[in-house]
């Protein structure tokens, strides 16, 4: 097959002037390039297509792929990450990983938290701020029960967390309010804070074949910002953070539970990773869901995770790619690509 590799370089978007911060979720040449030695290994042919930017050039240009391994996680609003598998769908070009409705909703974390409440899965109580004028915030905060969680609600990669994060009366939690929509721009995700364990379960597969493939403990280390998976503990792991393979049955049991059944509910498709917590009592919760996981080979909790289980990084690609390729149509004008004109 003729496959195109869509990504968001992290250097390119540095050298334009975005921060550290900013790009944060973007990916380096290393795991651009790791991913597309797994795919000729897998004797594909690639191409290197780039950001969404690139990729409409492209397409305006006429080219055209048998299918378009997506990492992008766009730059701008909180439905970035549905802009390349949009753009894909409206050219007919089979994809990787989540499709535009599905990217939306998990990288609004109140939706996506909606969506797995009502699908009857454990997720900690929540509430979201749009305003510091909200008038249903003092509401809330003269019933809430203290300490509280506040992060960005459409954020990745631990963007806005910090032990700040961590509200314990309604003073603290007004600032950090203030503080997060004034900095990101978006609503606020107010959520009960669980002081538990922390656990991120990996995912293969779509639909009724998904299954988890390894369960992993998040373990800071005492040079770390304690108490919090933060922007920096991440940026730092190898430094801050032991990843601890987890062989408790029952955590496991209820760990995969919770993970396959949120990936189902949220439509995840190929792949992915779900964060899970404990309460003080070790009853597990949803967090969120990473439709679009990173896969560095060494750095990412995805591959970390697979590792684990003896599937190597070769195999996790060629997986991915076997699971999107079920959702191509037969085309009669396929070897055309398309018949989608072509604009200049």
């Amino acid at each position: 097959m003729k496959i195109g590799i869509t990504y968001d370089l992290r250097k390119e978007y540095l050298d334009m002037g975005f921060t550290e911060e900013e790009t944060a979720e973007f990916d380096s040449e290393e795991t651009v390039y790791a991913i597309k030695d797994a795919i000729q290994k897998l004797s594909h042919e690639v191409t290197l297509i780039g950001n969404i930017y690139e990729l409409v050039r492209r397409l305006s240009n006429g080219e055209r792929w048998n299918l378009v391994f997506n990492i992008s996680e766009g730059l701008y609003e909180r439905n970035r990450e549905a802009q390349v598998p949009a753009l894909l769908e409206a050219y007919n070009i089979p994809y990787t990983f989540g499709d535009p409705l599905t990217l939306a909703i998990c990288l609004d974390k109140a939706m996506a938290k909606s969506v797995v409440r009502d699908a009857g899965i454990t997720t900690p109580d929540f509430f979201v701020v749009s305003s510091i004028e909200d008038s249903d915030l003092n509401s809330f905060t003269r019933n809430a029960m203290f300490p509280l969680f506040v992060k960005p609600a459409a954020e990745g990669t631990g963007k806005g967390i910090n032990t700040e994060s961590i509200v314990h009366d309604a003073d603290e939690l007004k600032r950090q309010c203030i503080k997060l929509l004034e900095k990101y721009n978006q609503p606020v995700l107010i959520e009960k804070y669980l002081p538990g364990r922390e656990f991120t379960v990996g995912i293969l597969g779509t639909g009724k074949t998904a299954r988890v493939i390894g369960l992993i403990e998040v373990k800071l280390l005492k040079n770390a910002e304690p108490l919090v998976y933060s922007f920096m503990n991440k940026e730092l792991c190898e430094k801050r953070v032991k990843y601890i393979q987890v062989r408790d049955k029952r955590i496991i049991k209820e760990a995969s539970d919770i993970a396959l059944n949120a990936y189902r509910a949220l439509g995840c498709r190929d792949a992915g990773r779900v964060d899970i917590r404990a309460d003080k009592d070790g009853k597990l919760y949803f967090l969120e869901m990473n439709p679009l996981a990173g896969l560095h080979p060494t750095h990412s909790d995805l591959p970390i995770l697979c590792g684990k289980a003896g599937i190597s990084y070769k195999e996790l690609i060629s997986q991915i790619i076997s699971s999107a390729v079920t959702r191509r149509k037969p085309n009669k004008k396929e070897e055309h690509f398309s018949n989608i004109p072509i604009f200049n």
